[in-house]
Protein backbone atom coordinates (compact mmCIF):
# COMPACT_ATOMS: atom_id res chain seq x y z
CA UNK A 1 0.00 0.00 0.00
CA UNK A 2 1.23 3.50 -0.85
CA UNK A 3 2.29 5.46 2.20
CA UNK A 4 -0.55 7.90 2.90
CA UNK A 5 0.02 11.62 3.00
CA UNK A 6 -0.13 13.09 6.45
CA UNK A 7 -2.11 16.03 5.06
CA UNK A 8 -3.73 16.68 1.71
CA UNK A 9 -4.67 20.32 1.09
CA UNK A 10 -7.28 21.33 -1.48
CA UNK A 11 -6.67 24.81 -2.86
CA UNK A 12 -3.46 26.76 -3.49
CA UNK A 13 -4.74 30.16 -2.48
CA UNK A 14 -3.07 32.18 0.29
CA UNK A 15 -4.64 30.09 3.07
CA UNK A 16 -3.81 26.81 1.34
CA UNK A 17 -0.21 28.03 1.08
CA UNK A 18 -0.26 28.96 4.77
CA UNK A 19 -1.36 25.39 5.59
CA UNK A 20 1.46 24.00 3.42
CA UNK A 21 4.01 26.18 5.22
CA UNK A 22 2.88 24.79 8.58
CA UNK A 23 3.18 21.23 7.24
CA UNK A 24 6.68 22.08 6.00
CA UNK A 25 7.71 23.17 9.49
CA UNK A 26 6.59 19.86 10.94
CA UNK A 27 8.30 17.84 8.21
CA UNK A 28 5.00 16.19 7.35
CA UNK A 29 4.37 14.37 4.11
CA UNK A 30 1.77 16.57 2.40
CA UNK A 31 0.57 17.74 -0.99
CA UNK A 32 -1.53 20.65 -2.23
CA UNK A 33 -3.95 20.08 -5.10
CA UNK A 34 -5.14 23.11 -7.09
CA UNK A 35 -7.55 22.77 -9.99
CA UNK A 36 -6.22 25.81 -11.84
CA UNK A 37 -3.27 28.18 -11.45
CA UNK A 38 -1.47 29.18 -8.25
CA UNK A 39 -3.63 31.60 -6.21
CA UNK A 40 -6.25 31.29 -8.92
CA UNK A 41 -8.79 33.61 -7.30
CA UNK A 42 -6.25 36.42 -7.07
CA UNK A 43 -5.20 35.78 -10.66
CA UNK A 44 -8.80 36.33 -11.75
CA UNK A 45 -9.10 39.64 -9.91
CA UNK A 46 -9.21 42.76 -12.13
CA UNK A 47 -5.76 43.69 -13.41
CA UNK A 48 -5.75 47.12 -11.76
CA UNK A 49 -7.26 46.03 -8.44
CA UNK A 50 -5.80 47.27 -5.16
CA UNK A 51 -6.46 45.50 -1.87
CA UNK A 52 -8.32 47.11 0.99
CA UNK A 53 -5.63 45.90 3.40
CA UNK A 54 -2.04 46.93 3.78
CA UNK A 55 0.63 44.43 2.79
CA UNK A 56 1.52 43.22 6.29
CA UNK A 57 -2.06 42.01 6.80
CA UNK A 58 -1.74 39.82 3.71
CA UNK A 59 1.48 38.15 4.85
CA UNK A 60 1.51 34.47 5.70
CA UNK A 61 3.90 32.80 8.15
CA UNK A 62 5.41 36.23 8.91
CA UNK A 63 7.17 36.27 5.52
CA UNK A 64 7.55 39.98 4.67
CA UNK A 65 5.36 41.34 1.88
CA UNK A 66 7.03 44.46 0.52
CA UNK A 67 4.76 46.70 -1.54
CA UNK A 68 5.51 49.92 -3.42
CA UNK A 69 2.01 51.16 -2.66
CA UNK A 70 0.10 51.97 0.54
CA UNK A 71 -2.38 49.29 -0.56
CA UNK A 72 -0.77 46.47 -2.56
CA UNK A 73 -2.17 45.67 -5.98
CA UNK A 74 -3.03 42.39 -7.68
CA UNK A 75 0.32 41.96 -9.44
CA UNK A 76 2.27 42.54 -6.23
CA UNK A 77 0.16 39.94 -4.42
CA UNK A 78 0.67 37.39 -7.20
CA UNK A 79 4.42 37.95 -7.06
CA UNK A 80 4.48 37.66 -3.27
CA UNK A 81 2.53 34.39 -3.04
CA UNK A 82 4.39 32.93 -6.02
CA UNK A 83 7.73 33.63 -4.33
CA UNK A 84 6.45 32.16 -1.06
CA UNK A 85 5.53 28.96 -2.88
CA UNK A 86 8.72 28.63 -4.91
CA UNK A 87 11.22 29.79 -2.27
CA UNK A 88 9.83 27.35 0.29
CA UNK A 89 9.55 24.54 -2.29
CA UNK A 90 5.94 23.90 -1.38
CA UNK A 91 4.61 20.62 -2.75
CA UNK A 92 1.83 21.79 -5.07
CA UNK A 93 0.17 20.02 -8.00
CA UNK A 94 -1.46 22.62 -10.24
CA UNK A 95 -4.28 21.99 -12.72
CA UNK A 96 -5.45 18.97 -10.75
CA UNK A 97 -9.07 19.11 -9.66
CA UNK A 98 -10.40 17.11 -6.71
CA UNK A 99 -13.66 15.41 -7.59
CA UNK A 100 -14.40 13.43 -4.42
CA UNK A 101 -13.31 12.84 -0.82
CA UNK A 102 -14.23 9.54 0.82
CA UNK A 103 -13.51 8.56 4.43
CA UNK A 104 -12.55 4.90 4.75
CA UNK A 105 -11.63 3.87 8.27
CA UNK A 106 -8.83 6.11 9.52
CA UNK A 107 -7.90 7.39 6.06
CA UNK A 108 -9.34 9.44 3.24
CA UNK A 109 -9.34 8.50 -0.41
CA UNK A 110 -9.13 11.67 -2.47
CA UNK A 111 -9.99 11.29 -6.14
CA UNK A 112 -8.74 13.90 -8.60
CA UNK A 113 -9.05 14.22 -12.36
CA UNK A 114 -5.58 12.63 -12.61
CA UNK A 115 -5.19 10.02 -9.89
CA UNK A 116 -6.17 8.89 -6.38
CA UNK A 117 -4.51 9.79 -3.10
CA UNK A 118 -4.65 8.39 0.41
CA UNK A 119 -4.35 10.83 3.29
CA UNK A 120 -4.71 10.79 7.05
CA UNK A 121 -6.08 14.35 7.10
CA UNK A 122 -7.64 16.63 4.49
CA UNK A 123 -7.88 20.43 4.55
CA UNK A 124 -10.36 22.13 2.23
CA UNK A 125 -9.15 25.66 1.51
CA UNK A 126 -10.83 26.12 -1.84
CA UNK A 127 -12.44 29.52 -1.32
CA UNK A 128 -15.69 30.57 -2.98
CA UNK A 129 -14.73 32.42 -6.16
CA UNK A 130 -15.46 29.67 -8.68
CA UNK A 131 -19.28 29.75 -8.74
CA UNK A 132 -20.99 33.11 -9.41
CA UNK A 133 -24.40 33.97 -8.01
CA UNK A 134 -26.55 33.96 -11.13
CA UNK A 135 -29.14 36.57 -12.03
CA UNK A 136 -31.44 33.79 -13.25
CA UNK A 137 -33.03 35.91 -15.97
CA UNK A 138 -33.63 35.23 -19.67
CA UNK A 139 -30.55 36.02 -21.74
CA UNK A 140 -28.01 35.51 -18.96
CA UNK A 141 -26.34 32.76 -20.99
CA UNK A 142 -25.52 35.27 -23.75
CA UNK A 143 -21.87 35.83 -24.66
CA UNK A 144 -22.30 39.52 -23.86
CA UNK A 145 -22.81 38.68 -20.17
CA UNK A 146 -19.90 38.02 -17.82
CA UNK A 147 -19.72 37.40 -14.08
CA UNK A 148 -16.02 38.25 -13.92
CA UNK A 149 -14.36 41.57 -14.70
CA UNK A 150 -10.76 41.76 -15.86
CA UNK A 151 -10.06 45.13 -17.49
CA UNK A 152 -11.90 48.09 -19.00
CA UNK A 153 -10.50 48.31 -22.55
CA UNK A 154 -12.98 45.91 -24.24
CA UNK A 155 -15.86 48.10 -23.04
CA UNK A 156 -14.62 51.41 -24.49
CA UNK A 157 -17.36 53.22 -26.47
CA UNK A 158 -19.89 50.53 -25.52
CA UNK A 159 -23.17 50.64 -23.61
CA UNK A 160 -22.33 48.67 -20.47
CA UNK A 161 -24.56 47.64 -17.57
CA UNK A 162 -22.73 46.86 -14.32
CA UNK A 163 -24.86 44.90 -11.87
CA UNK A 164 -24.11 45.28 -8.16
CA UNK A 165 -22.87 47.86 -5.69
CA UNK A 166 -19.94 46.11 -4.01
CA UNK A 167 -16.24 46.89 -4.34
CA UNK A 168 -15.89 44.86 -7.53
CA UNK A 169 -18.91 46.47 -9.19
CA UNK A 170 -17.88 49.99 -8.20
CA UNK A 171 -14.28 49.48 -9.38
CA UNK A 172 -15.51 48.10 -12.70
CA UNK A 173 -17.99 50.92 -13.24
CA UNK A 174 -15.37 53.61 -12.57
CA UNK A 175 -12.67 51.98 -14.70
CA UNK A 176 -15.00 51.37 -17.65
CA UNK A 177 -16.26 54.95 -17.49
CA UNK A 178 -12.69 56.29 -17.41
CA UNK A 179 -11.83 54.24 -20.50
CA UNK A 180 -14.72 55.70 -22.46
CA UNK A 181 -17.50 53.22 -21.75
CA UNK A 182 -21.08 54.38 -21.21
CA UNK A 183 -21.93 52.88 -17.82
CA UNK A 184 -25.28 52.18 -16.22
CA UNK A 185 -25.36 50.57 -12.79
CA UNK A 186 -28.30 48.37 -11.78
CA UNK A 187 -28.41 48.10 -8.00
CA UNK A 188 -30.82 45.94 -6.01
CA UNK A 189 -30.45 48.03 -2.84
CA UNK A 190 -31.09 51.68 -2.14
CA UNK A 191 -27.44 52.83 -2.09
CA UNK A 192 -23.80 51.96 -2.79
CA UNK A 193 -22.63 49.12 -0.54
CA UNK A 194 -21.42 49.81 3.01
CA UNK A 195 -18.22 47.82 2.46
CA UNK A 196 -17.01 49.77 -0.57
CA UNK A 197 -13.46 51.06 -0.01
CA UNK A 198 -13.60 54.38 1.81
CA UNK A 199 -11.33 56.14 -0.69
CA UNK A 200 -13.42 54.92 -3.65
CA UNK A 201 -16.96 55.47 -2.37
CA UNK A 202 -16.98 59.29 -2.71
CA UNK A 203 -15.74 58.92 -6.29
CA UNK A 204 -18.61 56.68 -7.42
CA UNK A 205 -21.20 58.76 -5.55
CA UNK A 206 -19.91 61.92 -7.23
CA UNK A 207 -19.85 60.33 -10.69
CA UNK A 208 -23.44 59.17 -10.22
CA UNK A 209 -24.44 62.55 -8.81
CA UNK A 210 -23.06 64.46 -11.80
CA UNK A 211 -24.62 62.03 -14.28
CA UNK A 212 -21.37 60.62 -15.70
CA UNK A 213 -22.50 57.17 -14.54
CA UNK A 214 -26.21 56.41 -14.48
CA UNK A 215 -27.56 54.36 -11.58
CA UNK A 216 -30.89 52.67 -11.00
CA UNK A 217 -31.42 51.87 -7.31
CA UNK A 218 -33.94 49.34 -5.97
CA UNK A 219 -33.84 47.83 -9.43
CA UNK A 220 -33.19 44.44 -11.04
CA UNK A 221 -32.69 43.02 -14.51
CA UNK A 222 -35.74 41.34 -16.04
CA UNK A 223 -34.39 40.26 -19.43
CA UNK A 224 -31.24 40.54 -21.54
CA UNK A 225 -31.51 40.50 -25.33
CA UNK A 226 -28.96 40.86 -28.11
CA UNK A 227 -29.16 44.66 -28.32
CA UNK A 228 -31.18 45.72 -25.29
CA UNK A 229 -31.82 45.14 -21.63
CA UNK A 230 -35.00 45.41 -19.57
CA UNK A 231 -34.96 46.26 -15.88
CA UNK A 232 -37.61 46.77 -13.24
CA UNK A 233 -37.37 50.01 -11.24
CA UNK A 234 -39.52 51.71 -8.60
CA UNK A 235 -41.14 53.55 -11.52
CA UNK A 236 -41.85 50.39 -13.52
CA UNK A 237 -40.08 48.47 -16.26
CA UNK A 238 -37.80 50.21 -18.73
CA UNK A 239 -35.71 48.99 -21.66
CA UNK A 240 -32.63 50.58 -23.20
CA UNK A 241 -29.76 49.82 -25.57
CA UNK A 242 -27.05 47.56 -24.23
CA UNK A 243 -23.86 45.96 -25.57
CA UNK A 244 -22.44 44.22 -22.48
CA UNK A 245 -23.55 43.18 -18.99
CA UNK A 246 -20.95 42.86 -16.23
CA UNK A 247 -22.84 41.07 -13.45
CA UNK A 248 -20.75 41.34 -10.27
CA UNK A 249 -23.29 40.03 -7.80
CA UNK A 250 -20.93 37.86 -5.78
CA UNK A 251 -19.90 34.22 -5.63
CA UNK A 252 -20.54 31.16 -3.49
CA UNK A 253 -18.70 28.05 -2.31
CA UNK A 254 -19.20 24.68 -3.96
CA UNK A 255 -21.78 23.45 -1.48
CA UNK A 256 -22.40 20.21 -3.36
CA UNK A 257 -18.74 19.27 -2.99
CA UNK A 258 -18.88 19.94 0.76
CA UNK A 259 -22.07 17.93 1.18
CA UNK A 260 -20.78 15.05 -0.95
CA UNK A 261 -17.73 14.99 1.33
CA UNK A 262 -20.05 14.48 4.33
CA UNK A 263 -19.86 17.99 5.81
CA UNK A 264 -23.06 19.23 7.46
CA UNK A 265 -24.40 22.59 6.29
CA UNK A 266 -26.88 24.80 8.11
CA UNK A 267 -30.44 24.65 6.78
CA UNK A 268 -30.82 28.44 6.55
CA UNK A 269 -29.77 30.70 3.68
CA UNK A 270 -26.29 31.18 5.16
CA UNK A 271 -25.43 27.51 4.43
CA UNK A 272 -22.73 27.58 7.10
CA UNK A 273 -20.55 24.45 7.16
CA UNK A 274 -20.17 22.71 10.52
CA UNK A 275 -16.74 22.99 12.10
CA UNK A 276 -15.09 23.51 15.49
CA UNK A 277 -13.87 27.11 15.67
CA UNK A 278 -10.97 26.06 17.95
CA UNK A 279 -9.61 23.38 15.63
CA UNK A 280 -11.35 23.98 12.25
CA UNK A 281 -12.28 20.29 12.18
CA UNK A 282 -15.64 19.53 10.58
CA UNK A 283 -18.16 16.92 11.70
CA UNK A 284 -15.95 14.42 9.82
CA UNK A 285 -12.92 13.50 11.93
CA UNK A 286 -9.71 14.49 10.15
CA UNK A 287 -11.48 16.73 7.60
CA UNK A 288 -10.81 20.45 8.13
CA UNK A 289 -11.87 23.76 6.62
CA UNK A 290 -9.62 26.80 6.23
CA UNK A 291 -10.13 30.30 4.87
CA UNK A 292 -13.14 32.01 3.37
CA UNK A 293 -15.02 28.78 2.65
CA UNK A 294 -15.84 28.62 6.37
CA UNK A 295 -18.34 31.46 5.94
CA UNK A 296 -20.77 29.70 3.61
CA UNK A 297 -22.86 32.37 1.91
CA UNK A 298 -21.51 34.94 4.38
CA UNK A 299 -18.67 35.70 2.00
CA UNK A 300 -17.70 38.92 3.80
CA UNK A 301 -16.99 37.12 7.08
CA UNK A 302 -13.55 35.67 6.35
CA UNK A 303 -10.60 37.22 4.52
CA UNK A 304 -6.90 36.50 4.14
CA UNK A 305 -6.26 38.82 7.08
CA UNK A 306 -8.38 37.04 9.66
CA UNK A 307 -8.21 33.45 8.39
CA UNK A 308 -4.41 33.08 8.24
CA UNK A 309 -4.61 31.68 11.75
CA UNK A 310 -6.58 28.66 10.51
CA UNK A 311 -3.38 26.99 9.29
CA UNK A 312 -1.85 26.94 12.78
CA UNK A 313 -5.09 25.89 14.46
CA UNK A 314 -5.41 22.89 12.15
CA UNK A 315 -1.83 21.67 12.26
CA UNK A 316 -1.61 22.13 16.03
CA UNK A 317 -4.77 20.05 16.42
CA UNK A 318 -3.39 17.28 14.21
CA UNK A 319 -0.11 17.31 16.16
CA UNK A 320 -1.99 17.14 19.47
CA UNK A 321 -3.97 14.13 18.28
CA UNK A 322 -0.72 12.43 17.23
CA UNK A 323 0.66 12.84 20.74
CA UNK A 324 -2.49 11.32 22.25
CA UNK A 325 -2.14 8.29 19.99
CA UNK A 326 1.41 7.58 21.19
Amino acid sequence: MTTPYKVLIIGAGPIGLACALECNKKNWNYVVLEKETLTNSLFNYPKNMSFFSTSEKLEIDEIPFISNNPKPNRDEALEYYRRVATSNRLKINLYEEVNAINKEGDHFTVISNKTEYVAENVIIASGFYDIPKLLEVPGEESSKVTHYYNEAHPYAMQQVVVVGASNSAVDAALEIWRKGGHVTMVIRGSEIGDRVKYWVKPDIINRIGEGSIKAYYNSEIVEITENDITITTPDGEISFANDFVVALTGYRPNFKFLEDSGINLSADTARLPQYDAQTMETNISGLYLAGVICGGMETHKWFIENSRIHAKLITEHIATLDIKKE
